[in-house]
């Protein structure tokens, strides 16, 4: 079998127009996705952009990458939906059945931009959300007939012929000036945890910090079926070789920063040997050992694992496998002396999974 292409891209522009636009990965570009099964988009809405109502054929990870706005959702079965405050760092957890809209309010100084990451194995396309509109040129009640519409809707035909062709764009729109929603506090309870404000899960100083989201700090993780990380690692630190060892994927995404990136396989080949930066995505196939070291700037990505509790496993550092390993086994593995099992049993000793550069 021909090796899959590892090579990290970034997305294509789908759609788009005053109010922002929509971009993606496929498969095409990116084959893992197909292979895993996973879909990767990005919504960037201009100052007064307004995504309209959809819902999708997966269920998703979104994490807000820049700006502030608002989130509208309406959970399956819902009679009312929730109002969120969303801002850089936010995750969002998205099961299935979701409908959602997302607004960037019309002073807005920054575009509001947020990365979606999901499961699409039980989607239309392997490797590709598919996403269906409410309303707009696109939207499901373009479809229908309009007696279905009116009878749906109780409406008489005319009225509802001009309901459905009242919204000419599609998917995108700048918002008039008509307010919409306010956010609630209480709504945003359950359903979203902001990565950059959440108590850390590792922090190692001149190293790097993590936050997982898992079931424990955002419950919808569940339903969606994904785990998710975000990750930032200080200049010229390494994050230590590791593996996902219960059978899932890593799908990788930078959010800034740069570094160089390493993947090995089977048989101790090295698929990938890569410089990443900001925007670029790549995913790690399964049990697969991968490890990074940033540069100057240093480097933070958010990852999703497909499974909502993941474990790694670690091949260095003080929680590593090693360390684990009996002397005897050790130095039989590596054929090696007492002399040398002991120094490389003396390294790493307090270091986690991030390693600070060397001193001069």
């Amino acid at each position: 079998m021909a090796p899959v292409d590892l090579t990290p891209k970034q997305p294509r522009k789908a759609y788009g127009g005053d109010g922002g636009a929509y971009y993606e990965w496929s498969p095409a570009d990116l084959p893992m996705l197909g292979v895993a099964s996973i879909g990767a988009a990005k919504l960037s809405l201009a100052a007064g952009g307004l995504a309209l109502p959809s819902y999708s054929d997966s269920a998703k990870v979104a994490y807000v990458l820049q700006g502030t706005g608002t989130c509208g959702i309406v959970l399956p079965e819902a009679t009312k939906e929730k109002v969120v405050a969303v801002k850089e760092g936010d995750a969002l957890a998205l099961p299935f059945g979701v409908v959602t809209w997302w607004h960037n309010g019309p002073a807005a100084p920054t575009p509001l931009t947020v990365l979606f990451l999901g499961d699409t194995s039980k989607g239309h396309r392997p490797g590709q959300f598919t996403n269906f509109q409410l309303t707009g040129a696109t939207g499901i009640f373009t479809g229908f007939s309009t007696e279905f519409v009116s009878r749906a809707w109780d409406l008489p035909e005319a009225d509802a012929a001009a309901l459905v062709s009242s919204q000419p764009a599609s998917g995108i729109v700048r918002a008039s000036s008509s307010p919409l929603p306010a956010p609630s506090p209480r709504d945003r309870e359950g359903v979203a945890l902001n990565c950059l404000e959440a108590p850390l899960d590792v922090d190692i100083p001149g190293g790097g910090r993590v936050v997982v989201l898992n079931t424990a700090n955002l419950p919808l993780v569940k339903e969606v079926g994904l785990g998710a990380d975000l990750v930032r690692i200080d200049a010229h630190s390494m994050c230590s070789p590791g593996f996902s060892c219960d059978s899932a994927y890593q799908v990788t995404y930078i959010v800034r920063g740069s570094g160089r990136v390493q993947v090995v396989g089977p048989d101790g080949v090295r698929v990938l040997e890569t410089r990443v930066e900001g925007g670029f995505l790549f995913i790690v196939p399964r049990f697969h050992v991968v490890s990074k070291i940033a540069d100057a700037s240093g480097m933070e990505w958010f990852s999703i694992i497909t499974t909502p509790n993941p474990i790694f496993s670690h091949l260095a550092g003080k929680t590593s496998v090693w360390k684990a390993i009996s002397a005897e086994v050790l130095q039989a593995s590596f054929n090696t002396t007492p002399e040398m099992e002991k120094l490389f049993r003396s390294k790493r000793l307090d270091s986690e999974i991030f390693f600070a550069p060397p001193s001069n």
